[in-house]
């Protein structure tokens, strides 16, 4: 039952809770409750306080009506209320309780994205402020079809999830998939919108993520426009775009700015050096260990020269430097922003230059290992380029085995596998597997915009033309 006396024992030992009595006229006395680190104070006192005291009216709904008050009647809604802002409010002669939402709008202004920085295009990017992150959205998307359906998830933490689709456009599978799988997760804390995504992707146990990670709102609101779902999480930048195939990780922002045979020629570089970061190394530890007859007779002697006093085999040369490289890599990113870029150039000359004077390492390997390292910071997105790390050491494991055949075997593995993935139980190869053909005008290359004139097949939209009409 709620009762001013249940509310006390609930707001017991808790140290920024308050009660207070503040009389109204000779025959009311109001009742109020809030925790004070929740609430914005300033609205407190021009929206509750003053208009109480000025007040002739006999209730309190009738003294604060405004847009944001509305009645409670169990102690589980006053529970609810009070951690997300909110005040509550009972006059002494009338048993009614009214709740007044007066959140404090804790929250960092719009600033430019950090991970996904672009020269020329929007320069806002979201922020922990759930609601301020949809208002970004919508701007770009006047849409009254721009639904919103809002979950609570976590037991502990209350997690707002907001899912964001185009009604009429977007597949309706795809929202029901995610409606089903929010409502069966069942955990306590949701701090990261990856938290969320990894009780919602379909192979939790795979190295590659089924879940775009993303603080542009330009790029949510493109991906709403061809038919995809995002979700938003309360408290933090960071969405989550679904369905999306392998092929979307390498797509970024710049592709649709750039004139189309730049941005193809930009995107074709990054296919290529994420394939040259996956098996350069690879490629030299099989050939010195392996195929060492295949290699150029000019290019042999310098590598013999390079090797002939190395105590180590090509396998733990290759392993250790790329050790080293991930080490430095990490640490530049945990220093300050000043000293991170400073640390990791630094830190990769000197080690280098050291690990060759000392002889642990061939000059041909320190190269090798700074054109795979370079390579891989080409790939826009951050969870596939970790993703890639791993497969790297698996391929230079089976390179010093096998050889070259290790490396292939590695690669017909890493292909099955990407082919068994699914986003939202859509396939994760498309439009390569299953075939689509006139998805690959954005695919490999980025056509130019008056050509794509329909939304990607892959994901089934209802709305397949991107025109008003068909031309």
């Amino acid at each position: 039952m709620l009762t001013i006396d249940a509310l006390r024992r609930m707001l017991a030992n808790m140290d920024d809770a308050e009660i207070l009595e503040r009389p109204i006229n000779d025959r009311h006395k109001v009742t109020l409750l809030y925790i004070r680190t929740l609430i914005d104070h300033e609205r407190l006192n021009e929206a509750v306080i003053e208009p109480l005291m000025r007040c002739s009216h006999d209730t309190i709904y009738e003294c604060i009506a405004t847009s944001k008050v509305s009645r409670i009647t169990t102690l589980e809604e006053a529970q609810k209320r009070l951690l997300q802002g909110s005040i509550l409010l009972t006059d002494s002669l009338q048993n009614v309780w009214w709740a007044v939402h007066l959140q404090n709008p804790l929250s960092r202004g719009i600033e430019s994205t950090q991970t996904e920085t672009v020269l020329f295009g929007p320069k806002d990017s979201f922020s922990e402020q759930l609601e301020q992150n949809i208002t970004l959205i919508r701007r770009r998307l006047p849409l009254t079809e721009l639904k919103t359906e809002k979950f609570t998830v976590g037991s502990l933490s209350k997690t707002t999830v907001v899912l964001l689709y185009v009604e009429g456009l977007t597949n309706p599978e795809f929202v029901s998939i995610a409606r089903r799988k929010i409502s069966h997760i069942d955990f306590d804390q949701f701090l990261d919108s990856s938290q969320l995504a990894a009780f919602m992707e379909d192979h939790g146990n795979s190295v590659f993520p089924q879940f775009q990670q993303t603080d542009r709102p330009d790029a949510c609101a493109y991906s709403l426009g061809i038919g995809k779902i995002i979700l938003l999480v309360d408290n933090t930048p960071f969405a989550l775009i679904a369905p999306i195939s392998f092929f979307h990780l390498f797509q970024s922002p710049d592709d649709y700015i750039h004139r189309w045979i730049i941005a193809s020629f930009l995107r074709c570089i990054r296919y290529v050096s994420y394939f040259l970061s996956t098996v350069t190394l690879p490629i030299y530890v099989a050939l010195t260990t392996h195929h060492y007859q295949m290699i150029p007779l000019e290019i042999l002697i310098v590598l013999l020269e390079s090797r002939s006093k190395l105590p180590l085999t090509p396998f733990w040369e290759a392993f250790l430097m790329l050790i080293t490289l991930e080490i430095i890599k990490e640490a530049s990113l945990r220093m300050p922003t000043k000293t991170g870029q400073t640390l990791g150039v630094i830190g990769g000359i000197v080690i280098g230059d050291a690990a060759v004077a000392a002889g642990f390492a061939s000059k041909v390997l320190i190269v090798v290992v700074g054109i795979s390292a370079i390579a891989s910071f080409l790939v826009p997105n951050y969870l596939m380029t970790k993703s890639n790390t791993l497969i790297q050491f698996v391929f230079l494991l089976l390179s010093s085995l096998l050889g070259i055949w290790g490396i292939v075997l590695g690669m017909v593995v890493v292909l099955a596998h990407l082919n068994g993935l699914s986003s939202l139980k859509q396939p994760y190869f498309a439009p390569v597997a299953p075939f689509y053909w006139r998805d690959w005008i954005d695919l490999f290359i980025r056509g130019p915009l008056p050509w794509m004139k329909t939304r990607p097949d892959s994901l089934r939209p209802l709305h397949k033309w991107r025109y008003s009409q068909r031309r």
